[in-house]
């Protein structure tokens, strides 16, 4: 070995030495794999799908006349019910439980020995994560349009609207990750959508937030979705209301600064158990 060394000194060549490939070809490497493994594992993105069209037509269905036909109510309820749609389609979407799976397998503890950075090991994800709920929306707006729902503050509006679901979907993420690194454990994982389910159904998700009574406004009051859906419907509108906007997106970076800190935290804990 100290002769070929000296060889290759003697000659002027200087060895090849292995070196990071950086932060941003890290970052997209780890979100091209998450991307490709998508269409693979159908189980994630189909109920998606199915229940937020399943809900948005069950609702406009049954409730839809006794909506619009309340007294001193002025409501287009295929469009209050779009934002709803949406939000059940991309809160809890994430590349979690295969973060789950490559921790079993060993795979992380093997990326961990490489140079990649640490970082882009969960934010490779997250980028995976947000074309995922923005392709998920897609789907969902079609629908939309179909039942007649259209953007009065045009494609703008729309525009802003995917980018508002997008945005709440990638800020959730941070809590099944959270889990994730936290016990590995696929069924934990599977449980963080209860950190959800309740809290859409006390908000204005069904009838607007003025009609609700008692403690039920009380609680939707606090809720961050109450916020968020009203800053969805306002690009509904035939104006934009950017007092709502900055609402709902105010919201999103409080729940995003909260689950993103659990999930960094809990990447940190792993990376020490190393």
């Amino acid at each position: 070995m100290s002769t070929t060394s000296s060889t290759v000194q003697d000659a002027g060549i200087q060895p090849i030495k292995a070196r990071p490939s950086g932060f941003f070809k890290d970052l997209a490497t780890i979100a091209g794999r998450a991307v490709r493994s998508i269409p693979r594992e159908p189980e994630v993105f189909l109920p998606a799908l199915f229940i937020p069209a399943f809900f948005f037509v069950v609702n406009v269905g049954a409730l839809q006349d006794l909506a619009e036909n309340a007294p001193g109510v002025t409501l287009n309820y295929r469009e209050f019910q779009l934002p709803t749609a949406i939000i059940f389609a991309v809160t809890g979407i994430s590349r979690a439980p295969s973060l789950v799976t490559d921790i079993t397998t060993g795979y992380f503890d093997r990326l961990l020995l490489t140079p990649t950075k640490r970082l882009p090991l969960l934010l490779g994800l997250m980028v995976s994560d947000f074309l995922l709920v923005i392709g998920l929306c897609i789907p969902v707006l079609i629908l939309g349009f179909a039942f007649g729902v259209s953007f009065g503050t045009g494609p703008l509006g729309l525009l802003a609207f995917l980018l508002l679901g997008g945005l709440w979907g990638l800020a959730f993420t941070g809590f099944p990750y959270a889990i994730a690194l936290k016990t590995g454990n696929a069924a934990a994982v599977a449980s963080s959508f209860l950190l959800f389910f309740p809290f859409a159904f006390l908000t204005s998700s069904t009838v607007p937030f003025d009609q609700l009574t008692g403690w039920l406004r009380a609680v939707a009051r606090f809720n961050p979705l109450t916020y968020i859906l009203e800053g969805m419907r306002s690009l509904l509108g035939d104006s934009w209301d950017f007092a709502a906007l900055g609402k709902a997106l105010g919201c999103i970076l409080i729940v995003g600064v909260i689950s993103q800190t659990l999930s960094l935290m809990s990447l940190r804990g792993r990376i020490k158990q190393k």
